[in-house]
């Protein structure tokens, strides 16, 4: 048995109340994660020079029509799909 089908037969022994305790449970929980996430900065590391030169010779090998290799590709080449 899997571990969701357990899950669910073991939400179906709640009561109703119980159930309605276990809903807030989760709320909170996600809830939680939800402002943690929100309050996360975009970024919590100094951009060095060295990387936003990378990052923009990729935008401009981009702008100027550079081959690309799919995501797809990448996956496939090493395995991952």
């Amino acid at each position: 048995m899997t571990a969701k089908e357990q899950l669910l037969e073991r939400v179906r022994q709640l009561s109703e109340t119980e159930a309605a305790e276990t809903l807030r449970l989760l709320d909170a929980r996600q809830d939680s994660l939800n402002r943690r996430l929100d309050d996360a900065p975009l970024e919590d590391e100094e951009i060095s020079p060295e990387e936003e030169a990378a990052v923009q010779e990729a935008r401009d090998e981009l702008a100027a029509g550079a081959d690309l290799i799919s995501h797809e590709d990448i996956k496939r080449e090493f395995g991952l799909t």
